[in-house]
């Protein structure tokens, strides 16, 4: 009985066995075909601080994954067509996984590394070295270990009446207000007692040891921010302890007060009694703030005439025919870098005020004009259109170009080239939309425009 059984129990096996095999048969399954001849791309964005953009291709592939290995955790990214963007916040070297899939369950992998730098975090706009027609005369490029005591000094406690703004904080010759190191000098608020106010900072200045009669002046920085901060980058005339102020004049380079980060401020003071006469004019920025990145304020300075820049664009304009008569601009200045804590114009921190709060300097650079140099006289007629572009940036100009460079919003070099004919336009294909600035290489002259590529 038990061996029958056994028989019946396997032949029934045999003939469930013979059916599915049957079915399997009738209704065959097709095998998966994966992906084929996978490759990409990484590219950093130019006008995005931290972005990059990726491109896949394979063939056979229904889709594709992006998957983004930040500090803070994995971001997935799906993307139809292979296009996968993601901005990072930190520098860093990071993992990317991509994946090509036939389906959810069936891709093929592949794993990159992405590094972001500080360039491409947007580090900030720069200036060149050296201009046509200038010689350089001083620069401090803080390259040291401490402040160069030769070229500069140091302004110390409150003031008379806060500074003559009712400032609320005392300026200090410590290391820990005013320290040099890694080519920056910081100059540093901070929250805590000292000479019976309740914050400190620095204010150092070159007067009696570098002071200057004309020229341009290049300094580039990154701004601190937060209500009642109030960095400055300025001027005072050299015969201040003759005459006093506002009679010696004043230049303020570049102004800030902190609950305004994206707005800077050019100014210049005048007048025989205070308070002072004065022109300003502000410059703002179209997204982010000045203490996101560096930037370069710059200020030309010639006899009865100064212009403010910020990385390189004009905001404001002086001469005597706006100052009323009274103009002692045409004299010899000292510089001044501090950041203020309260006063009237910024108005006082709060409980949203950040310490310590710093200012960074990468450079100071004063260039005077070259004496031996011949006297360039600028193009008449300079036009870029359309604006903003799409693919091409026509050039018309009086004077021939024969050279040019496509750089980012905040100054780094993205394409430059060279032609034995002059150039009429410009091909702009390879960018991504964004903010951009050209630099046409003239015969004795360079000149940046801004545009906008769409």
């Amino acid at each position: 009985m038990r061996g029958i059984l056994r028989l019946g129990v396997l032949g029934l096996f045999l003939g469930i066995g013979s059916m599915f095999l049957a079915a399997c048969e009738d209704k065959p399954v097709d095998p998966v075909v994966l992906p084929e001849n996978f490759t990409w791309t990484v590219d950093y964005s130019p006008s995005v601080k931290g972005k990059v953009i990726i491109n896949m291709k394979a063939n056979k592939a229904n889709y594709f994954t992006a998957i983004f290995k930040d500090k803070q955790g994995d971001v997935t990214v799906e993307s139809p067509t292979g296009v996968a963007s993601y901005t990072f916040a930190a520098e860093g070297t990071y993992l990317v996984v991509l994946q090509a899939h036939a389906s959810a369950a069936h891709y093929i992998e592949r794993v990159d590394t992405i590094k972001i730098e500080a360039v491409t975090l947007g580090d900030g706009y720069s200036t060149p070295t050296s201009y046509s027609g200038y010689n350089l005369a001083w620069a401090d490029e803080f390259s040291g270990d401490a402040l160069d005591l030769a070229s500069w000094g140091y302004d110390i406690g409150n003031g008379s009446g806060g500074w003559g703004n009712n400032e609320s904080q005392y300026y200090t010759s410590n290391n820990t207000n005013c320290s040099v190191g890694n080519g920056k000098l910081t100059i540093t608020a901070k929250k805590e007692s000292q000479g019976g106010y309740n914050y400190t900072s620095a204010r150092i200045l070159t007067k009696g040891k570098r002071e200057f009669q004309f020229g341009r002046v290049d300094i580039r920085a990154r701004l601190p921010k937060g209500q009642g901060i109030w960095p400055a980058l300025w001027m005072l005339g050299a015969n201040f302890g003759t005459v006093g102020w506002p009679k010696c004049g004043e230049l303020d380079i570049m102004e800030l007060v902190g609950h305004q980060p994206n707005r800077v401020h050019g100014t210049a003071h005048f007048g025989n009694n205070p308070p002072s006469t004065q022109r300003t004019a502000t410059y703002g920025l179209s997204s982010g703030t000045f203490a996101d990145a560096f930037h370069v304020f710059t200020m030309k300075w010639e006899n009865n005439l100064v212009e403010w820049y910020v990385d390189d664009m004009k905001f404001h304009t002086l001469t005597p025919s706006n100052t009323g008569g009274i103009y002692p601009f045409n004299e010899k200045f000292f510089f001044i870098f501090n950041v203020a804590v309260g006063g009237n114009w910024p108005g006082y921190p709060d409980q949203t005020t950040a310490f310590p709060a710093e200012m960074k300097v990468d450079y100071i650079r004063v260039y005077e004009a070259d004496p031996t140099a011949s006297i360039i006289q600028p193009i008449t007629q300079l036009e870029l259109y359309p604006n903003p572009a799409s693919d091409q940036l026509i050039i018309h100009s009086d004077d021939p170009v024969y050279s040019y460079k496509l750089l980012t919003s905040d100054g780094r070099l993205l394409e430059q080239t060279t032609s034995l004919q002059p150039i009429s336009s410009i091909t702009l294909s390879s960018l991504f939309s964004g903010s951009y600035i050209v630099e046409l290489n003239f015969e004795n002259y360079v000149v940046r425009k801004r545009f906008v590529k769409n």
